[in-house]
Parts: C-alpha cells; sequence; structure tokens
C-alpha cells in the first residue's frame, strides 16, 4: 500500500469516516504545492469552496435550532465556528495535517502545522465527505468533531433553559413543567419533533427540534419568554 494510502486510512479510523472514492479523499488533502508544479491531480481548492459552504449550512441550521437569538448574535456565533483557526483546530485533533501532501519545501517550512493550510484542509474534507457521502455524512462528521465548539461558543453564557423553567416554577410555586411530544415528521436519520411543555396556571408554548432535548430547550425558551410579569 502506497504511504498516502496508509495515511488516509489512520486519517479515515480517526474522522468516523470511509471514503467510497479514495483519490476524491486524497484531493482534498493535496495542497497547491504538491509535485512543485510538475504533477497532474487537481489541489484540494474547488473542494474547500464547496466544504466552506456546507460547514456554514451546518452551523447556521445548528444555531437556528439551539436559540432564538436575533441575527446578529447568531452571527457572530457563526463566525466564531467557521472561521479558519476553528477549522485548524478541528484538523489538529483528528491529524489531517499528518496526512497532507505537500511539497518538500513547504513541508520543510512547516507546512503540516500551519492554520491557513489545516483549515482549509478541514473544509476540503467536508466537501469531499459531502460529494461521497451526502449531507446526512457530512452533518454525521459536523455533529462529532464540532460537538466541543459548539458547546464552549453556545452555552457559555446561557444558563439551560430547562433549568431556568423549573426554578422559576418552582419560586412561583406552580407544579413542575410538563413535556410532551405533540408531533415527530421526517426520516429517521434526520427526524424533526415538535414539543409543548406546561407549567399549570401559567400557560404552554411549543418547540420544534432535530432532538427530543432541542425542541424541549426551544420549548422551555417559549415559555420562559411568555411568563407574565
Amino acid at each position: 500500500m502506497k504511504p498516502e494510502y496508509r495515511r488516509l486510512s489512520v486519517l479515515e479510523n480517526r474522522m468516523g469516516y470511509v471514503f467510497k472514492d479514495k483519490e476524491l479523499a486524497l484531493r482534498a488533502l493535496t495542497h497547491s504545492s504538491f509535485g512543485d508544479g510538475r504533477r497532474k491531480t487537481p489541489d484540494y481548492e474547488r473542494l474547500e469552496f464547496l466544504g466552506d459552504r456546507v460547514l456554514g449550512l451546518m452551523t447556521a441550521e445548528k444555531l437556528f435550532f439551539l436559540s432564538t437569538e436575533k441575527e446578529g448574535t447568531l452571527a457572530r456565533r457563526l463566525n466564531a465556528l467557521v472561521r479558519k483557526e476553528t477549522c485548524a483546530r478541528i484538523s489538529q485533533r483528528i491529524g489531517i495535517g499528518e496526512a497532507l501532501l505537500l511539497s518538500p519545501s513547504e513541508e520543510r517550512q512547516g507546512g503540516r502545522d500551519k492554520n491557513s493550510i489545516l483549515g482549509d484542509a478541514c473544509e476540503a474534507i467536508i466537501g469531499a465527505i459531502y460529494i461521497d457521502g451526502g449531507f446526512s455524512a457530512a452533518q454525521s462528521f459536523y455533529d462529532v468533531h464540532w460537538k466541543e465548539d459548539i458547546e464552549a461558543v453556545t452555552h457559555k453564557s446561557m444558563k439551560d433553559p430547562k433549568t431556568a423553567l423549573q426554578e422559576k416554577a418552582s419560586v412561583a410555586n406552580k407544579c413542575l413543567p410538563i413535556y410532551t411530544t405533540l408531533n415527530r415528521t421526517g426520516p429517521d436519520h434526520k427526524p424533526l419533533f415538535v414539543i409543548q411543555v406546561e407549567v399549570e396556571g401559567v400557560g404552554r408554548a411549543t418547540g420544534t427540534g432535530k432532538s427530543k432535548k432541542d425542541a424541549e430547550r426551544f420549548a422551555a425558551i417559549h415559555l420562559l419568554e411568555e411568563w407574565p410579569s
């Protein structure tokens, strides 16, 4: 087995995704310096372009369902999650740098550890997964490897709304909130839940999410917003 395929196999294990099209995967790992201008293999720049857009969509969708914040706040959170530094950090966690195809001169200059290259390669990998396995495969990769960063960005200044609602009900001498699933639609790999929360004597509110947990959080946020003053 050629060294580049061996390194790709190691990377696939770390990523949690195995490419059907190995040549596509290697293209996502090929820096423009590789071959010192004499090669014919395309580099990762076109895949980076695609992956950047897929990453933006997945992040926007995630933030939309996680909070009811206004557009400006959502935009700032999105920028924090898709910027090159974040993508480079993801690359370092899963070892993309070790599998990159670089020229000897770029490698001597520390190309495997450069944020700019690691960030671009991470986006290229997302683009390659999207082409190779579809949006659901890209989403699975994103959910695993961005989980820590999403939690840091969205939860650092927010108390869990379900906890906040329960505490508010307790202070007001009301019964504990009751959550009821009203509807579930969509395929098994991408369901959508509608859940209602009720605090007796206060009111009801509904929330929609890609999991029961997200829908419950959204419902709690709505009831907190509607709580009588």
